[in-house]
């Protein structure tokens, strides 16, 4: 294997004697799921260090993965079939555990489901999302968990209040038809088919704070990555400000401004102003709902990640949320990336010891999108080499 580029933020710490590891990716975007990245990873110790235990969690900050890193965790998986984005029928997953439901807007709603890829920004829906999210209600949750990121969608969320059974109408009485365009002509709400959500604690997790409207709304910030040019993105804005006049009218909840407000679209202000719900840090919430501090507890190491390490990851993204949490729980966190674009500075601020990239050991950016499972293997041998003497012996997990 070739020599590793390693940016650290510090001396790796004195380790303790016995201990596990403790592996938490995300995604590597286009190239390996959560779940994937943590079999490799896992693969690459055991070989490595075979004395030494490790303990696989899969994590996912609200967006892309949310529900697959659930099921890792021991949650049920419930798939159920709903609109996709373009109107046609997917099969979406949500998660459950207990009373509590976990629903990603992705798995309904999410650019990845959007046919060869092609972005439809006037016209792509949320609807799907607010079917999970009654699947959810008819299943008994008590509490729904819903994880925004990855939407294809610009329609404010009034899709999903569709799909969960309220009706959006034109000045003739008609059904408006789907997407974020077709709100400028909302004339009325039908609520009267929503489900009752008295007793059932809402809770939105993403790692947006923006509001719905204006310069930083979902409009201007997110459009673009999902299609829109500038004459399209002065369509949808009108659409959602018309949106947010009625709803607020009809709900009584001013939330177009709020925190969150535009996430996934604008799905954030749906969920605050007729859900009731509350706004969380995707990747900090969904820790805690993951049980990741029981899992690090005890532990030597913990080796997290994602595609990209760059000035994105220090704006709340899961790898900065774990090496957080780690820090809490004292003990060393080290970062696995395809890319790595921090300094050491950068790194000891978010509390990431130490980076290893993929492209340290095979410079083809390519190559590593394809082999990205392969590499990570060879890349915990650096890993093992820094932070796990092998003179130090494991011992089972407690």
């Amino acid at each position: 294997m070739k020599d590793v580029d390693v940016v650290s933020a510090q001396s790796p710490a004195e380790l303790p004697p016995t201990g596990h590891v403790l592996v938490a990716p995300d995604k590597f975007k286009g190239s390996l799921t959560a779940s994937e990245a943590a079999r490799h990873l896992t693969a690459g110790l055991r070989r490595a260090r075979p004395a030494i235990p490790v303990v696989e969690l899969p994590i996912a900050d609200g967006g892309d993965g949310t529900a697959d890193a659930a099921v890792a965790a021991g949650w049920r998986r419930v798939s159920v079939e709903v609109t996709g984005p373009t109107g046609r029928p997917v099969t979406a997953a949500l998660a459950v555990a207990g009373d509590t439901a976990l629903v990603e807007l992705a798995e309904a709603s999410g650019l990845r489901l959007l046919p060869e890829g092609r972005l439809q920004p006037l016209t792509a829906t949320s609807t799907g999302t607010g079917q999970l999210l009654g699947h959810a209600v008819r299943l008994g949750a008590r509490r729904i968990v819903l994880g925004l990121g990855g939407s294809a969608c610009t329609d404010g969320g009034a899709g999903m209040i569709q799909g969960l059974g309220g009706r959006l109408l034109d000045a003739m009485g008609n059904d408006l038809p789907p997407g974020g365009a077709a709100l400028r002509g909302l004339h009325a709400l039908d609520l009267r088919g929503l489900p009752d959500l008295s007793g059932i604690e809402v809770i939105v997790a993403g790692d947006v704070d923006n509001p719905l409207l204006g310069r930083t709304g979902a409009t201007a910030v997110y459009g673009p990555q999902k299609g829109a040019g500038r004459e399209e993105q002065r369509v949808l804005e009108a659409g959602l400000r018309r949106w947010a006049d009625l709803a607020e009218a009809a709900s009584r909840r001013p939330a177009r401004d709020l925190p969150g407000a535009g996430a996934a679209g604008g799905v954030g202000f749906a969920a605050l102003a007729f859900l009731g719900a509350r706004f969380e840090p995707g990747i900090n919430f969904l820790l805690d709902l993951l049980g990741f501090s029981a899992r690090a507890r005890g532990a030597r190491l913990i080796i997290t990640g994602e595609g990209s390490l760059d000035t994105q990851t220090l704006r709340g993204k899961a790898p900065v949320g774990v090496a957080r949490a780690g820090a809490r729980a004292g003990v060393p966190v080290v970062a696995v990336a395809g890319r790595r674009g921090l300094t050491g500075e950068q790194l000891r601020r978010a509390r990431i010891q130490a980076a290893y990239a993929l492209t340290d050991i095979e410079p083809d950016v390519e190559r590593c999108m394809r082999q990205a499972g392969p590499l990570l293997e060879q890349l915990t041998v650096a890993i093992a080499d820094e932070w796990l003497p092998p003179h130090q012996p494991g011992r089972e997990v407690p």
